[in-house]
């Protein structure tokens, strides 16, 4: 196949779905410098060098694909990130990787470094989650339900929300993000849009426990302006 080809995703954060596309695009032998990924929901292409010019119907082939085993836990959170580039970065990853099988022990390289880099960040992101959501208490027609906002930077709502699943198993909540929520009601995990925090409770009846929590363990002495703003961004401290 010759020309540029440009792979349309539906999900932005939808390991398998890229990893099927990428895989008919290694078997194919288009390179990198050929391939474009963008998302149905974008208003353009999330890969400019091609514009609107590029092939957009599937490849085929019967190349077969190998991977050492640390390239699909490192590929998984990659694609968790914001960064626009994230679905490139891997596919130059996957295509170099069947010429250099061990191109990801070599740290310096400027590709292996960046997913790294990339990986980091997003498994950053889901520690915040973990730590910072707070759950309010509110009613609804099938009974009390738990609601929590977060504004995650990276596509990580999908990954954690299992965490919060095994955490809280015996209640039902719901976590709501602007661009994803997840919602358990006590046997399986929902996914659907995001939303606004208007859509949350504005206070609940624990507030004033919570107060009394974290005026009881604050100690002035042992305040550390920077070493909070590194490990929680100013933007949580609400």
């Amino acid at each position: 196949m010759s020309g540029p080809v440009t792979i349309t995703l539906e999900r932005p954060a939808d390991y398998e779905e890229w990893r099927a596309a990428a895989r008919r695009l290694v078997a194919a032998k288009v390179s990198p410098e050929r391939t474009g990924f963008r998302l149905a929901a974008a208003s353009g292409d999330l890969f400019d060098a091609f514009g609107d010019s590029g092939t957009q119907h599937p490849v085929s082939g019967s190349r077969a694909i190998r991977v050492p085993q640390e390239f699909p836990a490192l590929a998984k959170s990659v694609i968790c990130h914001s960064n626009v580039s994230r679905f490139a970065l891997l596919y130059r990853l996957l295509w170099r990787l069947q010429r250099e099988p061990r191109l990801l022990d070599n740290v310096a390289d400027i590709d292996v470094y960046a997913a790294r880099r990339i990986a980091k960040a997003v498994r950053r992101d889901m520690h915040k989650m973990k730590a910072f959501v707070r759950f309010r208490r509110t009613e609804s027609e099938v009974g009390e339900i738990f609601v929590a906002w977060f504004e995650p930077d990276h596509h990580i709502v999908e990954r954690t929300a299992p965490f919060f699943a095994r955490r809280f198993a015996g209640m039902q909540w719901s976590i709501v993000t602007p661009d994803r929520s997840a919602h358990w009601d006590g046997e399986t995990i929902r996914f659907d849009q995001g939303a606004s925090r208007r859509d949350c409770p504005d206070g609940d009846a624990l507030e004033e426990h919570w107060r009394v929590y974290y005026s009881s363990i604050f100690n002035p002495a042992r305040l550390k302006v920077r070493a909070m703003k590194a490990e929680m961004p100013t933007r949580y401290w609400r």
